[in-house]
């Protein structure tokens, strides 16, 4: 993306996503000092939300707190269904953009009423319902989002669990200030550079996008992009899913994003699914793959999720412009999905 060329300037979309690098190297830890301190007398932490504002923010703290020599106990689930669960000794989290949410307000109404301590709000919008019946609340400083499709917020949603469980844990925050400078600075490289067309030619023409990836949030939440952006049918396939038994179904000249591939499967997928069933393969790695690559940094581990979520939004935002499609202006799609009323 280049951010003086009306290809891209046009559009809200990619104007926020460009914002972002700014919003990541604002991000201060302090900022949720206070929300991590009240959380920390519990014993479990649940991440919860709808669509984007639960999808990258809680699996990537998740898949994060599992690769800890200490993990907590933390899990995630959409809002409605968690209403049906025991959340007495759970630290709950919320995130909704709007702060206007239908399913996220029910729970967390349902938790005051039931005399809860610790639920607590992420929102980029201060004033609203989220923020008057939260416990204790995060507003983000990346500002409303115009785009339909969320960007910079879900980035600084996973932020704000980022600073908060590394301060629970009592990591080093000095090195976490550190990591979201390199950050930053890869991300502005990463939605700064040119894609080839041969990048992102298979999702302009297949007629369904099939994205494999770990379940840290970064496949499953570019799955929901696509079908904002592209306007085209999408699946998230976790792990090795792909391998599994969809290959029956796939047809030829549908696209596969690979995000990160895990080197040992990649013949696999290559033999069943490229050379199988017909797929049009590109990946997203910091190193070569047997894919056509879409090559990006290598940073911090635990920052890299980020950055493969901004190489996957650079080549959706091409094919959706090369597909002629007004990225602000979806038919159906609301920035507010199911917004809260009394």
């Amino acid at each position: 993306m280049n951010n003086s060329e009306p290809r891209y300037t046009a559009y809200n979309l990619s104007r926020e996503m460009l914002e972002t690098p700014g919003v990541v190297r604002r991000f201060k830890i302090d900022g949720v000092r206070e929300i991590a301190e009240a959380a920390k007398g519990f014993s479990a932490f649940f991440l919860t939300g709808e669509g984007s504002s639960r999808i990258f923010p809680a699996k990537r703290a998740m898949y994060q707190n599992f690769s800890r020599s200490n993990p907590l106990w933390m899990s995630t689930e959409g809002s409605t269904q968690a209403m049906e669960y025991n959340l007495d000794h759970s630290a709950v989290f919320g995130a909704s953009n709007s702060g206007k949410t239908k399913e996220l307000l029910r729970l967390f109404y349902q938790l005051k009423d039931h005399g809860h301590t610790g639920f607590f709000g992420v929102t980029a919008n201060d004033g609203t319902p989220l923020v008057e019946v939260s416990k204790k609340a995060v507003v983000l400083s990346c500002g409303p989002e115009q785009a339909v499709a969320a960007t910079k917020s879900v980035m600084e949603q996973a932020l704000v669990y980022h600073g908060v469980f590394s301060l629970i844990r009592g990591e080093d925050t000095g090195a976490f200030e550190a990591g979201l400078k390199e950050l930053a600075d890869a991300m502005e490289e990463v939605l700064g550079a040119s894609l080839g067309a041969d990048k992102y030619q298979g999702l302009v023409e297949g007629s369904m996008i099939y994205f494999a990836g770990r379940n840290n949030g970064v496949a499953e939440e570019l799955t929901l992009k696509t079908n904002e952006i592209t306007r085209k049918k999408s699946s998230f396939l976790e792990g090795t899913y792909a391998v599994h038994g969809i290959e029956e179904v796939m047809r030829a000249g549908e696209a596969l994003v690979l995000v990160d591939p895990f080197e040992a499967e990649e013949e696999k997928f290559e033999e069943c699914l490229v050379t199988g069933a017909g797929v049009v393969p590109v990946a997203i790695s910091h190193r070569e793959t047997r894919f056509p690559t879409i090559r990006i940094p290598k940073i911090a581990d635990e920052f890299m999720p980020y950055l493969q979520m901004a190489a996957g939004w650079s080549l959706l935002l091409e094919a959706g412009l090369d597909l002629g499609i007004n990225l602000d202006k979806p038919e159906r799609a609301r920035k507010v999905g199911n917004e809260f009323s009394l």
